[in-house]
């Protein structure tokens, strides 16, 4: 059973669906009823020559079946057209067009970005709410608010650029560093966007997808361990996509309009500009962090930044500028034991970064910290 096939074509065929005539709901429900059917018969009989075809014949069966099961009980008729002959099909990619016709006009932003992500990005409830700072109960009360709101309305009227822009960013981010390996996918959507519209948002999020892609084969180790940023072998760094990205960056910021894709480029164009960690201008990216908290008033951007100010003007300064910060945020526990350390304090490094192995979103990440307090301890013990 080919897995990431079904995953690549599961998009397609909701595509599909909707615009032959199904709310999004609908068409999200019958195509998971056809990836049930797909995971029992396929291991049987082998998969099909055409199998995107073939989902889209047994979705759109499912769909009218639900549809008809459905009649009695809202007193209506429904109108459906005849069921498609399996064949070739549309060959366009309809990725990009689905999620631009889930940001709908009646949903919010943060409800369309969640449903997206959930029913074409592939992410699970508790990975978009980590996303979003919010327990996984709240988030899963927002798509289904999301899915309520558009199960009677015609996906005729796409939403914003700004909306598929986060909804491609948080999937990137799921990608980089999550349990899912969507980056690549995150890059591919991107660049079609980047190509059919001359905004500079889109351009500042593909260079920052760019710059940090470029670094994911010095992230791990041999072993699987994940390596941080300043003990990364920089002879592993992609410098084709590197050059790519500081171009796309370049023409974006000579346009003058500012946005926060291209302040978190900026930052990771200077990253990626040094050659040995201890040539990275902290001053610079200090400065750009400004913009990018001016811009959003991220907390997370704003703890980056305090870390950022403890290389630039030693471990005392970026405390005091994690001291406003909640410490229920994300990595909060491990900057302070990072700073901490750097400050001579082992005790409470260590302790802070036991602490912070308990709430990693991921195992590599985890088995980090943890080895981190292990090496301090260790030299307590010493």
């Amino acid at each position: 059973m080919d897995e990431a096939l079904l995953r690549t074509l599961t998009p397609t065929v909701i595509g599909i669906l909707v615009r032959r005539g199904a709310d999004f709901a609908a068409a999200e429900d019958a195509v998971q009823d056809a990836l049930v059917e797909a995971m029992h018969v396929w291991p049987a009989d082998g998969v099909p020559d055409n199998p995107k075809g073939w989902l889209v014949t047994v979705a759109w069966r499912k769909f009218l079946d639900a549809t008809r099961a459905d009649t009695s009980r809202r007193h209506r008729e429904v109108r459906v057209e005849a069921e498609p002959a399996p064949g070739q099909g549309e060959v366009v990619d309809d990725t990009l067009r689905l999620y631009f016709l889930c940001a709908h006009p009646s949903l919010t932003s943060a409800s369309a970005v969640a449903l997206t992500l959930r029913a074409v990005g592939g992410l699970t409830t508790r990975q978009i709410a980590r996303a979003y700072l919010v327990p996984e109960a709240t988030m899963a009360q927002r798509i289904s608010r999301a899915k309520r709101t558009v199960s009677s309305v015609r996906f005729n009227q796409p939403g914003g650029v700004a909306t598929v822009l986060r909804v491609l960013y948080l999937i990137f981010n799921e990608g980089y560093s999550g349990d899912v390996d969507l980056a690549g996918e995150a890059i591919r959507l991107t660049r079609q966007l980047a190509a059919r519209t001359n905004h500079e948002e889109v351009a500042g999020l593909l260079a920052l997808m760019l710059l940090h892609h470029a670094r994911r084969p010095a992230r791990t180790g041999p072993d699987g361990r994940l390596v941080p940023l300043a003990e990364q072998d920089r002879g592993l760094w992609n410098t084709r996509l590197i050059a790519e990205g500081v171009d796309v960056l370049q023409a974006a910021l000579g346009r003058d309009r500012l946005g926060e894709f291209q302040a978190q480029a900026a930052i990771a164009a200077l990253h990626a500009d040094a050659r040995t960690v201890e040539e990275t201008d902290w001053v610079q990216i200090v400065e750009w962090y400004d913009e990018l908290v001016r811009l959003t008033g991220s907390p997370v951007a704003r703890l980056n930044r305090a870390v950022a100010v403890g290389e630039a003007d030693g471990p005392r300064a970026g405390l005091a500028a994690l001291a406003g910060l909640d410490p229920a945020l994300p990595r909060h526990a491990a900057a302070t034991a990072y700073l901490h350390e750097r400050d001579g304090d082992l005790v409470t490094a260590a302790r802070l970064y036991t602490e912070a192995a308990r709430s990693a979103p991921n195992l590599p990440e985890r088995d980090h910290l943890t080895r981190q307090a292990a090496r301090l301890n260790a030299r307590l013990r010493g």
